[in-house]
């Protein structure tokens, strides 16, 4: 198998062959659930004609940050300077629905994509369910890296170059004393990373290499947005958000005070802590009154707070207290991380500190990008 612009080298490693396409263009994707996470690795220590034989992509990809109705290119989260593979350059980082992945097939191969690269790195459940739509489409080989090998490198990566990474929110329940402050990584270890995407993943992480999936939840990510597609017909994530930020959830959840009148002072549990999720919807008075809104808050208040609990409890476990959340359910959702926020610190009487990252959901993209560069190598 041959490629214009492409020096293919082979290394033997437990007997299984892997070809490796050292010219450019290099990606990483993990293919999640919902989404796609794409980063992009563009060379600014390149020659001349190493740049014309990609330009026609690297054009596409840096000078837009829509690509057709559903790809984004989240500019914000650049990184510039970054050493990959030996050479200096930018990282970008894309994404867009998994459901749109036939449309990304085609719009590659419109670009040449096909014709640059034999070897593309994936991780992920989508690295296995689309290998066959890669090599049928594209006459691509998926080189496929574990999923969370790929997320603790990429976190480890990303924090090394990327300083103000990571983060906290400090005084969460107060609108007006809320500041988001940066936390220092140099003393991270070690810590629980709850990864937040369809699905949810925990990870105990001791050093670089030392770390083990401690548990997970099928109620992520993807069952917020799939219940506020049932219970208020929204069609993106952006527009549950944009719904729960304006609703009641106490209109919706029953509270302590709705059970005692008030506060359960002996085990500090306050008159405004929710008793049972959607349980007021019990009532059909209150069924008939509540509004899309209060039914997005109440949903997204649900997930978070099952999270926030798995989570406090894995850290008490492990004997950990620093507990770092990423994934894309994060993103643009400030709600639920200050929720979070005052959950580890308040259930944990000030012990456990809920930390969040700035790349969210692309850690294992990035990540089995430089597990490509390691094994080409």
């Amino acid at each position: 198998m041959t490629r214009n612009c492409c020096l293919l080298k082979t290394r033997r490693k437990k007997n299984v062959c892997y070809l490796f396409c050292k010219a450019m263009p290099w990606f990483g994707m993990d293919i999640g659930g919902t989404l796609v996470k794409l980063v992009y690795f563009e060379p600014t220590d390149i020659s001349s004609a190493e740049r014309g034989a990609v330009k026609k992509i690297h054009h596409y990809l840096t000078s837009n940050s829509a690509y057709g109705s559903t790809g984004k290119r989240d500019v914000h989260l650049q990184m510039n300077n970054v050493l990959i593979g030996g050479h200096r350059g930018t990282l970008h980082f894309i994404r867009f629905p998994t459901s749109a992945m036939n449309v990304f097939l085609q719009l590659a191969k419109s670009k040449g994509m096909a014709f640059m690269s034999s070897t593309v790195c994936a991780t992920g459940g989508g690295a296995f369910k689309f290998e066959k739509d890669f090599h049928q489409e594209m006459n691509m080989e998926l080189h496929k890296f574990d999923e969370l090998d790929s997320l603790i490198r990429g976190i480890h990566y990303i924090k090394a170059y990327n300083k103000p990474e990571c983060y906290y929110w400090a005084n969460p329940t107060d609108d007006e004393k809320c500041k988001k402050e940066y936390f220092d990584l140099n003393n991270l270890y070690p810590f629980l990373v709850v990864n937040i995407g369809s699905g949810v993943s925990m990870l105990a992480v001791h050093s670089p290499d030392n770390f083990k999936r401690v548990t997970g939840s099928s109620l992520g990510g993807g069952t917020f947005l799939g219940l506020c597609c049932l219970l208020t017909e929204c069609g993106t994530f952006e527009e549950a958000i944009s719904l729960a930020e304006k609703g009641d959830n106490t209109k919706v959840d029953k509270l302590v005070r709705d059970i005692y009148g008030g506060s359960y002072s002996k085990f500090n549990l306050q008159g405004d802590v929710v008793a049972s999720s959607f349980g007021n919807m019990i009532s059909k008075s209150k069924r008939d009154s509540v509004k899309r809104e209060d039914l997005a808050r109440a949903t997204l208040i649900t997930i978070t707070n099952n999270i926030g609990s798995i989570a406090r409890m894995c850290a008490v476990s492990e004997g950990i207290n620093k507990v770092v959340f990423i994934g894309n359910f994060l993103r643009v959702n400030i709600l639920s991380m200050k929720l979070l926020a005052y959950a580890m610190d308040f259930w944990s009487a000030g012990s456990l500190k809920a930390l969040f990252l700035e790349h969210e959901g692309y850690f294992g993209a990035v990540g089995c990008l430089m597990e490509l560069m390691k094994t080409g190598n």
